[in-house]
């Protein structure tokens, strides 16, 4: 009995060690959850790895799904700030939305709202663009782009403009379906994302001491 009472609060320690950290959530789609590869090969994955060689004691929490939309964002994102209280939210949807041929005031309206959801709850934002293939038209895929800046400049939100860039001009890192990053891609979609990602860390470190 001693031993199974120990255990317990020994688990107890470490989930609330666990607990304590401040978290990353990653609100993504396919992109982020490693569509067609094992998960510990996704970007996100590999962002845990880059926290502590560089000394960050955040977590990640990666709350993406394949398939998702901007309104599939909106209705999760509410619950998962309440069960996680994030410090760092990364934004990587849209991509679903345009692929569907949405109306790109439709996609904004919708990120804008999301991203101040995530700020009125206390966390940076960080905004992950993205690009459509050339057969939807140039002038909706010109459109669609824009829409990423759009977004960052109406809310202040931190942006990656192009999350796969030198990714998804190379045949040989995309997979079948010209879709989806192979798992040689994703340290390099990681090497996008983090030149944003480190500054808003470090601010949302000072933020956590001055409260403190």
């Amino acid at each position: 009995m001693l031993t199974i009472v120990g255990s317990l609060v020994g688990g107890s320690g470490v989930a609330a060690a666990s607990a304590a950290k401040p978290v990353i959530l990653v609100l993504g789609d396919s992109l982020s959850a490693a569509y067609g590869i094992d998960l510990d090969q996704g970007w996100v994955s590999l962002l845990k790895a880059r926290l502590a060689d560089e000394g960050f004691p955040h977590r990640v929490v990666n709350a993406s799904i394949s398939g998702d939309t901007t309104a599939g964002g909106q209705s999760r994102l509410p619950g998962l700030i309440e069960e996680h209280r994030p410090a760092v939210i990364i934004i990587e949807l849209g991509a679903n939305d345009g692929l569907r041929g949405f109306p790109p005031a439709r996609i904004v309206e919708r990120m804008v709202q999301l991203v101040e959801r995530a700020q009125a709850a206390g966390a940076r934002v960080l905004l992950a663009g993205v690009r459509l293939p050339p057969n939807y038209g140039n002038a909706y895929a010109q459109a669609f782009q824009g829409l990423y800046a759009e977004v960052a400049e109406e809310t202040g939100a931190a942006l990656v403009p192009r999350l796969l860039q030198g990714v998804a001009d190379d045949l040989a890192l995309m997979q079948a379906d010209g879709l989806h990053p192979k798992a040689a891609a994703q340290p390099l979609i990681l090497d996008n994302v983090w030149p944003q990602l480190r500054p808003l860390l470090q601010e949302a470190g000072a933020d956590a001491r001055e409260a403190g």
